[in-house]
Formats: structure tokens, C-alpha cells, sequence
């Protein structure tokens, strides 16, 4: 049974932000404001910003804030510990004190004006409510397409994901308690959230660009996000890597067939041109194997040093509740 007014934490991980969050802030503080006047939240709610060990102004910028207002609240990690362990960072601190929260990039790219259609969702009886973007047009050529293609090739490998949808989302308590029951440490959260079979909806919107600062997902890190999100949650690649070598071994075996007919024909000719051209495609499927591999390798290989996924430095404005 959910609360008439429930306590809200919006999360906000934070890396380098020191240009947007000024901005970004007072958006989020009207944006309170409005629903504590409609009376959707209780007044325990507060704005929850986790810096990602940021080596700019950051951290001050949120201290002040806290310091300013107490319905600010911060968590400093020790050091950079990447996108997806800042937010459960924020969702772990968040936990004990809230019953719903709202997980959202400090670029506001995501429309903040549907969070309280989340809410009411929420007290619907959802468990989680998904942003979704509408369109990718904000978004240039190149991302827009890359984007589609990671998603369709998620779906083929069996990952369950909402398209268009990144870690704008609400979650109810016990919702965020069954997603700290996993211990990996190749997070893909958008992945996980979806298998957690609580009552979910979606809520669609535009996204708006950038204003200030730049993107924190540049290609190589949508590139290595692509990869864990992949061989976390799929062991297809594996597969058609066995596959691949079936095919290899028949057409190995049709060509011994052909090999010896022609030279018990007369008809046998050198053919160094194929010979290399075919040793260089084993060669190369045999490496692309390998390296496919590799991956589940060295994600068994983080998985079993069973690591802290990161290191808190310190908090503000928790410590009152």
C-alpha cells in the first residue's frame, strides 16, 4: 500500500558538472516546490546529488547547496567510479530514508516536467516507471543510429531492455531493495531493473540538448557500456562463436573433398592467392573468437576478486534523518 504523500529522493550522479549544476538545481528546486504545493510528495523529500569523484568545482558547489538548503543532500565518492556506481551509490544512501526515488543525469537532458506523472504512476501501484524518449532528433546522425543498432542488437541477444529508455526512472522502495540484492560488478541497471517483475509503466517525452558542460558518454564509453551491458546479461556471442566454427569445419571438409578429387583427377593446381586469403579469414574469425572469449573472461575475472563496486568519502544533510 503506498503512502498518499510519499517521500521522494531525486538522484542526480555528478561528474564534472561544475558548469550545469548551478542551472540544473534551480530547475529541480521549482520543480519540488510545484509538487510539494499539489501535495504529491511529503516535505521530507530532497534532492540527492552524488558526485562521481569529480576533479572540478563539483563537490563545493553541491556542499553549498546543502548548506543553503536542507533539502539537499550529497555523497562524495572516493574516487571515479563510473555512471552506473554512482547511481546505486545514491539509490543505497536513498533507501533508508525514502519510499520512492528518481534516478536522472545532472544535464537534464530528460524531461524533469513527467516526474510527477511518475509519481502519480506510482501511486497507481507501479513499482517502477520508465522515462522514454519519444525520438532521438536532439541527438546527431551518427548517435542516433548507433543508438537503434545497440538496442535491436540487445533485443536479438535476449537482453530485455525498453528502447530509448537510459536511467531516467522511478523506483519504489522495495524495488530499489530488490536491485541492491545484485552483486555484480559489471552493472548494466537499465538491464537488471527490467527483470525484477514488480509492476512497471512508462512515460514518454522529448529530450531537450545539452546546455552547458559536455557529454559524459563520449564513443569509447558508449562502446565498453555496450559491451558490458551485452555480455552481462547474454552468452549468444559465446555460441555463435561455436557456431561459427561448425561452419568452418564443414566447409574445411568440403574443400578436402575438393582437393583430393581434383588431385586424383590430374586436375590439382597451387593456389597460393587461396591458400593465404584462407588463412588469414580462419585467422581472423579464430582472433574475433578469442577476444569474444576474452570478455566473459575478464568479467569472471571481476566478478570472483569480488571488489567494493565504490568507496564513499563522505555525506551531507543524511546525517539528520
Amino acid at each position: 500500500m503506498t503512502r498518499e504523500t510519499p517521500v521522494l529522493y531525486i538522484i542526480v550522479p555528478c561528474f564534472n558538472e561544475q558548469d550545469v549544476l548551478p542551472s540544473s538545481h534551480e530547475r529541480l528546486k521549482q520543480l519540488m516546490k510545484q509538487m510539494l504545493s499539489q501535495k504529491l510528495i511529503d516535505i521530507d523529500s530532497k534532492l540527492l546529488y552524488v558526485d562521481d569523484g569529480s576533479r572540478d568545482d563539483t563537490w563545493n558547489i553541491i556542499s553549498l547547496l546543502s548548506q543553503e538548503d536542507e533539502s539537499v543532500a550529497g555523497v562524495k565518492l572516493a574516487c571515479n567510479s563510473g555512471h552506473q556506481n554512482a547511481l546505486m551509490a545514491g539509490l543505497a544512501q536513498a533507501v533508508e530514508h525514502c519510499d520512492i526515488t528518481v534516478s536522472i543525469d545532472a544535464d537534464l537532458q530528460d524531461d524533469i516536467n513527467v516526474i510527477p506523472t511518475m509519481v502519480e504512476r506510482y501511486k497507481e501501484g507501479c513499482d517502477i516507471v520508465f522515462g522514454v524518449r519519444r525520438e532521438r532528433k536532439s541527438d546527431s546522425w551518427f548517435k542516433r543510429n548507433t543508438a537503434r543498432l545497440f538496442y535491436k542488437l540487445m533485443n536479438r541477444l535476449g537482453v530485455d531492455t525498453i528502447n530509448n529508455h537510459a536511467d531516467f526512472r522511478l523506483m519504489s522502495r522495495r524495488a530499489v531493495l530488490a536491485l541492491l540484492d545484485y552483486k555484480e560488478r559489471n552493472l548494466f541497471i537499465r538491464g537488471i531493473v527490467t527483470k525484477l517483475g514488480y509492476k512497471t509503466d512508462c512515460v514518454y517525452y522529448d529530450r531537450s540538448a545539452r546546455t552547458a558542460g559536455e557529454s559524459k558518454y563520449p564513443l569509447g564509453k558508449m562502446v565498453n557500456f555496450a559491451i558490458d551491458g551485452i555480455t552481462s546479461f547474454s552468452v549468444k556471442p559465446v555460441r555463435l562463436v561455436m557456431q561459427v566454427g561448425l561452419l568452418f569445419l564443414i566447409i574445411a571438409l568440403i574443400m578436402l573433398a575438393y582437393v583430393l578429387t581434383a588431385y586424383f583427377m590430374g586436375r590439382a593446381v597451387s593456389g597460393w592467392p587461396s591458400l593465404i586469403l584462407s588463412v588469414w579469414l580462419v585467422g581472423a574469425f579464430v582472433l574475433i573468437g578469442l577476444g569474444i572469449i576474452g570478455e566473459y573472461v575478464g568479467k569472471i575475472y571481476a566478478e570472483v576478486k569480488n571488489r567494493p563496486r565504490y568507496n564513499i568519502d563522505t555525506t551531507i544533510g543524511l546525517d539528520k534523518e
